[in-house]
């Protein structure tokens, strides 16, 4: 027997660990080289782990194992064919099992059940993943098609079930049987009303893990504080208006709040480099940057994730909205590399598209300023005199009070303000 061991692979300078998420192969499965085994859980991203070499697959993690770099993963069998029975099991399998069975008991195995395949999952049960999914989106895992081997439900299908929740999958289901009768002409109480003192525990992801940690390093390690200004969107909305047929039509993509923002942010940023700075490792030093890479951040089932876009300061309207859809994408679908998520010198968070109205957006670090954005309520507001009802807008600035005065942070929103309600300076660049 040919054994090849299969180990976590250096993913990163700064990834020392990872958590098995998902066993893509079962145990006892014959693969092929470079093919996906498994999915790794980093601090940053999702990665598929494939396969170095042809031969059934013997597991030695678990989902859910947290490993180290160079932490012994699963062993391949090099000596098995596709034709092998690996029976979903270890290919170390006994010779005497393989034995043919005396003829006297042929005849009565044979009558009592037909021959099947063993299999690991049976069919409709979900992987600990998709199980988590199905839970929090309160699908009923009968209700959905497993297309994993032997009908095991995978995270993917899932997470479609998840996504479309009205879908045919559910209109499937059976209709809830009427109560029992009993409990229907039951005047008491005590039947009727039915309360639940259940609890579970679950072990929280590696990236949701990551996301506390670096939440609270932000509160303790720096000298945070949130500075307020509100916009009056009226003319980016009519400039949206009036343009964005022809924008849709030239770029296949439309002008959305976010680009503008970003360009918005961007120009001030150049005028202002102290915020867009960072303190050295030292905290001895600043580190100031001659281009705006700019985090957005996308929210997933897994947690916040916040991808820069390069050189914004460069980038067109239309490329910034291709890009931000792209990297959406991705990162809902976990296929965001950790080249993707590196760098960024500037952040933006837009809590209006869940309905907040103003809130203290929480520093990325290293980065020392993250602009939030609001919804948008129509209000009342006072112009030249006279009250009217504008389209308007809380912005909120956080900053490292370290790297930047509270003067820098004022006059950085206000002059973001002015871009916004005169957009001619934006296009215009002044």
């Amino acid at each position: 027997m040919s054994i090849v061991e299969m180990k976590v692979p250096v993913i990163g300078e700064s990834v020392t660990e990872v958590t098995l998420s998902e066993w893509l192969k079962a145990d006892g499965d014959y693969v092929e080289l470079d093919e996906a085994i498994c999915e790794f859980e980093s601090d940053k991203a999702t990665l598929e782990f494939p396969a170095e070499a042809a031969g059934r697959i013997i597991h030695v993690a678990a989902e859910g194992d947290d490993l180290e770099i160079g932490a012994l993963v699963a062993r391949i069998d090099t000596s098995a064919t596709p034709d092998d029975d690996g029976g979903g099991g270890s290919s170390e399998t006994p010779k005497e099992a393989a034995a043919p069975a005396p003829k006297e008991e042929t005849k009565a195995t044979a009558s009592a059940a037909p021959a099947e395949p063993a299999t690991n999952y049976a069919t409709g049960t979900p992987s600990p993943a998709a199980g988590k999914i199905l839970r929090e989106a309160d699908v009923d895992p009968s209700a959905v098609n497993g297309t994993g081997r032997d009908g095991r439900i995978t995270k993917e299908d899932a997470q479609k079930a998840a996504a479309a929740p009205a879908s045919a999958a559910q209109k499937a289901a059976p209709a809830p049987a009427a109560p029992p009768k009993e409990v229907k002409e039951s005047s008491s109480p005590a039947v009727q009303q039915s309360f639940s003192r259940e609890t579970r525990t679950e072990k929280m992801s590696r990236m949701r893990r990551t996301i506390a940690n670096r939440l609270v390093s932000a509160k303790n390690q720096t000298a945070m504080l949130t500075t307020f200004n509100e916009v009056d969107l009226s003319e980016v909305m009519n400039l949206r208006k009036k343009v964005q047929d022809k924008f849709v039509e030239k770029h296949g993509v439309k002008l959305g709040f976010m680009s503008i923002f970003a360009k918005a942010c961007a120009q001030v940023l150049m005028e202002m480099p102290d915020v867009n700075a960072h303190l050295g490792d030292d905290e001895k030093s600043l580190i100031y940057h001659d281009y705006v890479d700019i985090s957005f951040a996308v929210s997933t089932p897994t947690g916040l994730v916040v991808p820069p876009i390069h050189n914004i300061e460069s980038l067109h309207f239309a490329d910034i909205e291709s890009k931000l859809k792209t990297l959406a994408a991705k990162a809902r679908d976990n296929k965001l590399s950790i080249e993707e998520m590196t760098g960024g010198t500037f952040t933006i968070t837009n809590g209006g598209v869940f309905g907040s109205m103003l809130s203290t957006p929480i520093l990325n670090q290293p980065q020392s300023a993250i602009l939030g954005m609001h919804n948008i309520i129509e209000r009342p507001v006072a112009v030249d005199g006279q009250v009217v009802i504008r389209p308007m807008m809380y912005l909120a600035l956080s900053y490292d009070h370290r790297v930047i005065d509270g003067s820098s942070s004022v006059t950085f929103l206000v002059k973001v303000k002015q871009l916004l309600e005169d957009p001619t300076l934006l296009l215009l660049g002044l």
